[in-house]
């Protein structure tokens, strides 16, 4: 059953985490974010170079989709330019919010496992809170647009 698969995706990524650790450098951005509803923390650095994710990880505690979340989108977004970036995080907002993306055509990856969170809304900031950083860190980064209108 997809939903099994689903489930499994999430608790490999929650219990095995792509990217975690410090990034050091000159250009690395940080940024520490707490989720106020739970409690929630990560640490996420970024490497940004010529409009491009250079490198992306993350440090922190929480739950289960928190923290597979965090995993996810660390590995969707390592290398791909901010136009990409900011098409990829306004269609998993929509994953959430709405259960369903506007655009099909954008591929989530393992991020599309979380598409049930959409049906827990007091769940919703745990899926969104990594994403939630990375406006954050992005937002003096030259070129970038943040979430699509």
């Amino acid at each position: 059953m997809l939903q099994d698969l689903y489930r499994k995706v999430v608790m490999d990524h929650a219990k095995y985490r792509h990217n975690v650790g410090v990034l050091d450098g000159e250009q690395v951005k940080r940024v520490h974010y707490k989720n106020p509803t739970c409690g929630d923390v990560i640490t996420l650095y970024i490497d940004v170079d010529e409009n491009k994710v250079k490198n992306v990880s993350f440090e922190g505690e929480g739950c289960s989709i928190s923290m597979a979340s965090s995993s996810m989108m660390t590995e969707l977004i390592k290398g791909k330019s901010l136009g990409d970036v900011s098409e990829l995080r306004y269609e998993f907002e929509q994953l959430i919010r709405n259960g369903k993306q506007t655009n099909t055509e954008v591929d989530l990856q393992d991020a599309m496992s979380l598409e049930g969170v959409h049906k827990l809304r007091a769940r919703h900031n745990c899926a969104l809170m990594t994403w939630q950083a990375l406006d954050k860190v992005l937002a003096d980064v030259q070129g970038y647009k943040g979430i699509k209108d």
